[in-house]
């Protein structure tokens, strides 16, 4: 089968690449039996290819059934899944079959597989291997023969490498891995999906089908829709209720996207900000987020200086044609080496924590902070040793990385 043919049937819209590429996956590995990983973001359709995978294979006339792993308590979830005995645990007054065993010679499809406990995956494991569970209060091995489709918008690898997930039950699903792409990486499609999504709800409501015009098409292709395709039908059908035009511009269309922070890479970790389970990496670029709004509270600083006429940068500039930047003790240098600005407190200068920021000085005097890793990991670093007198154990602390590999950025950056 092509794949616009496959598009048509199971209602897929787009024409972008990476698209294509899955689809083309997917239609390839259905006629076998081989296990399947369906990696992407949440809202971006995972559950409709593992539909195309059960409907294109020898299975099609066998149970196929959906599974949300996390919706699932953890207490209930070997239960619902490998079924359990009569008297098995509290509650189990009936001897009760589970997913794996009802659904036999069909299709499971395991959403969000990186939620299951690490028991579950435990067992799991062994009906991928031979095809056999245990019951819950049962000592008595059953057999299924059921093709498990999983999916999951964690990256099982690193939850892996986190003791979170088993890296033999990850080699075991990602037979075959499938990757769905985000929306913002298809913005050709976003504009079919408004039409068809209005389309639907006009035809169901019995309403008016709502158009944009070129402005609004531009606004909403531009968009970085972080929830996907389920993100943009929920913002078309408000236009659809809410709106009584139907040719619907930028500005109307504005008020129904969320205005998105433009912040570095997001970071897997504890959202009580500490440091357990990332890697270096993570760690500056964590660091570096709460730099960048020190060295904006800076500029506001440095831009307040200037507008104040008693500053001694602006005396400077009165008397000359360019600011004297050294009179300031402000150095311009180049972008791989920080400036030195010390308090503005002249009587408490000797006693006051220095401050380093990466910075490039203007022809006017204005400095522009620059965004370079190498460079911010150089100033941190800086930073951590002058806070610390030079003692490289408390700054490597202070830093979130071990005294090893201080050591060796030490030396790499030529910092003695």
């Amino acid at each position: 089968m092509d794949i616009q043919s496959v598009k048509q049937r199971f209602g897929i819209i787009g024409h972008s690449t990476l698209l294509n590429t899955a689809l083309e996956t997917a239609v390839k590995v259905a006629p076998t039996d081989m296990n399947v990983l369906i990696q992407g973001e949440s809202g971006v359709g995972k559950e409709s290819f593992s539909k195309i995978i059960h409907h294109l294979s020898g299975r099609k006339h066998a149970p196929f059934i959906a599974v949300n792993c996390g919706a699932i308590p953890e207490g209930t979830i070997d239960s619902e899944l490998f079924g359990h005995e009569k008297g098995a645990f509290t509650g189990a007054t009936d001897k009760r079959k589970g997913y794996f065993e009802s659904v036999n010679g069909g299709t499971i499809f395991l959403d969000e597989v990186g939620e299951l406990p690490l028991s579950t995956q435990a067992r799991l494991l062994r009906i991928l291997e031979n095809g056999e569970f245990i019951k819950v209060g049962s000592s008595q091995t059953q057999k299924t023969d059921v093709r498990v489709v999983a999916a999951t918008n964690r990256n099982l690898l690193e939850r892996a490498q986190q003791g979170k997930f088993r890296e033999d039950l990850y080699y075991r699903l990602a037979t075959v891995p499938i990757r769905v792409p985000k929306l913002s990486e298809r913005p050709q499609d976003i504009y079919l999906l408004f039409r068809k999504f209005s389309q639907d709800f006009a035809e169901t409501r019995h309403s008016h089908k709502i158009e944009l015009n070129v402005e609004a098409q531009e606004l909403l292709c531009n968009y970085p829709w972080p929830g996907n395709i389920r993100q943009l039908k929920n913002v078309t059908e408000q236009i659809c209720v809410l709106e009584s035009n139907t040719m619907i511009d930028a500005y109307s269309l504005q008020k129904y996207l969320p205005v998105i922070d433009n912040q570095l890479p997001m970071l897997l970790g504890k959202n009580d900000g500490s440091y357990d389970g990332l890697s270096e990496r993570d760690i500056f670029y964590k660091v570096l987020v709460d730099l960048r709004r020190d060295v904006n509270d800076l500029k506001k600083v440095v831009f307040g200086l200037l507008e104040n006429d008693n500053s001694p940068l602006t005396q400077n500039h009165q008397n000359n044609d360019q600011p004297n930047i050294q009179s300031y003790n402000v150095h311009p240098v180049v972008s791989e080496n920080p400036i030195l600005i010390p308090s503005n407190n002249s009587k408490n200068q000797d006693n006051d924590e220095h401050l380093y920021v990466d910075a490039v000085a203007t022809s006017n005097g204005i400095f522009e902070d620059n965004l370079s890793l190498e460079a911010k990991e150089i100033e941190l670093i800086r930073r951590a040793l002058d806070r610390n007198l030079g003692k490289r154990k408390k700054a490597a602390d202070d830093l979130g990385i071990s005294e090893r590999t201080l050591y060796r950025k030490i030396k790499q950056y030529e910092l003695d």
